[in-house]
């Protein structure tokens, strides 16, 4: 059994390779609920963004674990089961993964209420960038939609933030 520097059992990491997929998987499993239809009336375009909450997740605390290589791939897939034009998701993903690498250190050991800020400023910028882009390749759209889904993208990281750091702790452990 290893120990800590304080004497104390070190926590057990499970290097199963399955659970080393864990990143990629609740990043497809972000993108199946962002995606799945609902029974409200324009929920595609109003729903929270929580595969852009994955992605920072595990940019922040395993990048080693989420390729930039997989994350085009649950860009693509999210694009398909949307039905937007291929490329769009991916390349959002993409940049945010880079936006956020770079400064990733920064957040690690950090205060919840630092690590949502972060979360909020990064948000915006892809709401934006998103928004951009698809008035550029389909025609206007709707800027109220765009907020109210960086909003309650924003609203809903807290939950998330804490399914994911709770299934990475649980099955790759603290690092």
């Amino acid at each position: 059994m290893a120990l800590t520097s304080a004497g104390a059992p070190a926590p057990q990491r499970m290097d199963h390779p399955v659970a080393r997929l864990l990143p990629i998987a609740t990043t497809l499993v972000a993108t199946m609920i962002s995606v799945q239809p609902a029974h409200i009336p324009g929920y595609p375009v109003l729903a929270p963004a929580f595969t852009l909450m994955a992605v920072y997740h595990w940019t922040i605390y395993r990048p080693d674990l989420l390729p930039s290589s997989a994350l085009f791939l649950v860009g693509i897939t999210q694009d398909l089961l949307a039905g937007v034009t291929p490329g769009v998701t991916p390349l959002a993903l993409l940049l945010v993964r880079a936006a956020v690498l770079p400064y990733r250190r920064r957040f690690v050991n950090r205060l919840f209420p630092f690590v949502w800020t972060g979360f909020t400023v990064l948000t915006v910028g892809a709401m934006l960038f998103l928004w951009t882009l698809h008035c550029l390749l389909d025609g206007m759209v709707d800027f109220r939609s765009t907020v109210f889904r960086a909003v309650l993208t924003i609203s809903m990281f807290p939950i998330a933030s804490f399914l994911l750091g709770r299934t990475q702790r649980t099955l790759l452990g603290a690092r």
